[in-house]
């Protein structure tokens, strides 16, 4: 099972990315969970999301305490302790800055992939709404789910909101995914 802890602040997208995450991976016939985890903080405050995905059944119910992946939507929740909670030696971070592993100070054990996330929103979507992209990261370094899943995620998940957002979205996620393969 894989397990995928992602961080934000609440109107990131981080519930969101979570669920895209576990559609794609519907689609490519696995079996698959997203939930948030949050109190009743505003918009604004640090969230977590998680996904899970196997081959088979999912039957654990609990939050990620130790996950294989992390997603960093914020990169001002690097100092957030809670942030690196569990992490094993090959868990692999994806984080949304400009900065360098180095300049972030992040854990020794940490497997670090650092992505301009914000910078392909506002390309595509002209605005800083960058879970589309971290996840085309996502897609790109882990091989977890794949961009033709993805893909279909995006059209489901963002169907309402038109057929030129889906197109920006999805045009974020390939340009990250090209950034990180």
């Amino acid at each position: 099972m894989i397990s995928i802890r992602l961080h934000g602040r609440g109107g990131q997208g981080a519930v969101t990315g979570a669920e895209l995450l576990a559609i794609a991976a519907f689609h490519q016939g696995k079996h698959a969970q997203a939930f948030p985890f949050f109190g009743v903080e505003r918009q604004g405050a640090p969230v977590e999301a998680y996904c899970r995905i196997d081959d088979k059944k999912i039957t654990l119910r609990s939050q990620i305490t130790e996950p294989d992946f992390l997603i960093i939507q914020d990169v001002s929740l690097v100092g957030n302790p809670n942030t690196f909670k569990g992490i094993k030696n090959n868990t692999v971070a994806i984080i949304n800055s400009q900065k360098t592993a180095a300049e972030l100070k992040l854990p020794a054990n940490l497997k670090v992939k650092i992505v301009p996330a914000t910078e392909i929103a506002l390309e595509f979507l002209g605005t800083p709404l960058i879970n589309t992209s971290l996840l085309g990261a996502f897609a790109g370094t882990t091989k977890t789910i794949d961009l033709p899943a993805l893909t279909l995620a995006i059209k489901e998940k963002f169907r309402e909101k038109g057929a030129d957002m889906v197109q920006k979205n999805i045009s974020a996620a390939k340009k990250a995914y090209q950034l990180t393969k």
